[in-house]
């Protein structure tokens, strides 16, 4: 007998992992990589390569997730490119001092 996921438990959110944003259930992996990933031009596949102990299905889970919240999960992923460069200007200045 197959056994049948219900989708809808592929992704859950904890508040003590990465501050409460959506992941994937049972993982650290954030929605928000997997979509970055996807956005650099990697395939599901390539992305499930990458990070092995995920399943094609986690990541198809992830991008839909992903599409149906898309305006959200780009807002997160410009703060955090945003808060990486601030980062990395600071720790730039910082060695010259």
């Amino acid at each position: 007998m197959t056994t049948i996921t219900d989708i809808g438990t592929l992704i859950n959110y904890n508040p003590e992992i990465h501050g409460g944003c959506p992941i994937i259930a049972g993982t650290g992996v954030t929605v928000r990589r997997i979509a970055i990933w996807y956005k650099q031009g990697y395939s599901v596949e390539e992305i499930a390569d990458q990070i092995s102990h995920l399943t094609l299905a986690q990541v198809y889970a992830a991008l839909a997730y992903y599409h149906a919240n898309r305006d959200q999960i780009d807002v997160d992923i410009a703060a955090e490119a945003d808060k990486a460069e601030r980062l990395e200007k600071l720790h730039k200045t910082q060695k010259f001092l």
